[in-house]
């Protein structure tokens, strides 16, 4: 009995020994992570000085700023990026009149089907219609990205951390890297094809520098740098992910005064009807 007693502790305590030990390496990995080559060169996001209008309990959309955002997303960003879940109608929250959302619709070549003979054609857009995609397909898009699927911009601010920031400080991370980054990282490269960006999750990015100074003009006259066009664009890009966000807040603010004028009124009820109660005495 001694024996089979003492057997039965040993088998459970060389058990025990060899679950540590397989334990031990992925708990020290996820305790101490090796930090990759680019972790080096990674930089916090960025915004812009001020803060963005619809930022903050009492934020709004500047439609000024949402019209400049889409301009930039039509003339620079919409080659390559989609934006999907977006209607040319919608663009009346930024400002526009129903005329102009019609001749802004009609702007744009969709996919349509011919009346006739029922072939696929493209033809101008309606209200009605959504964004275009630039690609026919997955694989017509990385023939012409370097084997990169350009993402959907209707919500990469949702879609990504600290997306808002994230999206501006990404149009402005083309850099040199920092000598003394990669004297910590010598092994550190960006392969041919690839560019350098400090704010991009592992530095090296397929897509080149977009927002270059003056690549667009704009329609209030507004000077085109690289970080007024990085602003409006993640504007644009904020208000295309949640066009309600402005009414969202608005609507909480009633909802809180709501919540307190009924918790008043609970509270003063309760003491009408039990004014005339005396507390029993222990």
């Amino acid at each position: 009995m001694t024996i089979r007693l003492g057997g039965i502790i040993f088998g459970l305590g060389l058990t025990a020994v060899l679950l540590l030990w397989s334990l031990l390496p992925g708990a020290l990995n996820f305790a101490f992570p090796e930090k990759p080559d680019y972790y080096a060169f990674q930089e916090k996001n960025i915004s812009p000085e001020g803060g963005f209008s619809f930022e903050g309990p009492m934020g709004n959309w500047d439609t000024q700023q949402l019209q400049r955002g889409y301009q930039v997303y039509k003339e620079v960003c919409s080659a390559c990026h989609s934006l999907q879940y977006v209607a040319f109608r919608n663009l009346e929250d930024l400002g526009y009149s129903e005329a102009e959302v019609r001749a802004e619709a009609a702007s744009w070549m969709v996919p349509g089907i011919d009346d006739k003979d029922g072939s696929a054609i493209e033809r101008p857009g309606i209200p009605t219609d959504y964004f275009p995609a630039p690609y026919a397909n997955d694989v017509e898009a990385r023939a012409f990205n370097n084997n990169a699927i350009p993402p959907d911009l209707s919500l990469i601010t949702k879609a990504r951390k600290d997306g808002v920031n994230y999206v501006y400080s990404l149009m402005q991370g083309y850099n040199e890297p920092d000598p003394a980054d990669v004297a910590k990282s010598p092994d550190f490269e960006t392969p041919p094809g690839l560019y350098f960006n400090e704010y991009f999750y592992n530095i090296n990015i397929a897509m080149p520098p977009q927002l270059l100074p003056d690549i667009v003009t704009y329609a209030d006259g507004t000077e085109a740098t690289t970080e007024q066009m990085s602003a409006d664009v993640t504007a644009f890009l904020t208000w295309a992910g949640e066009p309600s966000l402005i009414q969202r807040k608005q609507t909480g603010f009633f909802v809180i005064a709501f919540l307190l004028f009924a918790t008043g009124l609970g509270f003063l009820s309760y003491k009408s009807v039990w004014a005339g109660m005396k507390p029993k005495k222990k």
